[in-house]
């Protein structure tokens, strides 16, 4: 989908640069625990379960970075990885647990508000979708969150694999008109099968193109 976007040149820049060696570099619960600002940042959201720590994986080729659970609500904290200083991806954490408390809900949305204001280095949050599922009413919320806060963010569809191709070319077309009239969205929709890696190198280079802004 969309693979005539980028060159063979900008698809190997993407390859290239998360073949470098990604590693953990903290795990932040509160901003005053924040890194100093340094190399570009993108930050990943997405409702728990949704498969951020494999998509992350799948990224940089590591299958133990980013640590995946089968248990929702597992991240509670910001998470960073640096590649050697080229680019840092930001693990949020996971929204939409149905057994989270008001309380927990209002915690995460109060931190990532706070994160998302005062990060000059962030390029882009990837907003992740199970396919399976669509756009859930906390996917909403921490759009709207975005749009407020005027930070670029792009939706990645997820486990794309689970779905008939039909169905995904039918979500891709519904989840591009619900976006269509965000102020910060991308426009772009990127689906993705971190199992199959399909979509990856495209993701990749996408990326790799913002490390350059």
């Amino acid at each position: 989908m969309q693979a005539d976007e980028f060159s063979p040149d900008a698809i190997e820049a993407g390859r290239l640069l998360f073949a470098r060696s990604a590693v953990f570099m903290k795990g932040v619960v509160s901003l005053d625990g924040l890194p100093d600002e340094g190399p570009p940042e993108v930050a990943f959201a997405g409702r728990s379960n949704v498969g951020k720590s494999t998509l992350l994986n799948a990224l940089v080729g590591q299958h133990g970075l980013a640590r995946a659970s089968n248990t929702p609500g597992r991240t509670r904290e910001i998470n960073y990885f640096d590649l050697q200083g080229e680019l840092r991806l930001v693990d949020l954490p996971g929204y939409g647990y149905a057994r989270a408390s008001r309380k927990e809900s209002a915690q995460w949305m109060s931190l990532t508000r706070d994160f998302l204001r005062g990060r000059s280095v962030l390029r882009r949050v990837c907003v992740l979708v199970d396919s399976r599922h669509g756009l859930k009413s906390s996917d909403i919320d921490v759009m709207d969150l975005l749009d407020e806060a005027a930070v670029n963010y792009q939706i990645v569809l997820t486990k794309t694999d689970k779905i008939k191709p039909t169905a995904l070319v039918a979500l891709v077309e519904a989840t591009t008109k619900k976006i269509a009239r965000r102020p910060a969205a991308h426009p772009v929709i990127r689906a993705t099968s971190s199992e199959k890696g399909d979509g990856i190198d495209l993701l990749r280079a996408e990326l790799a193109s913002l490390v350059a802004m």
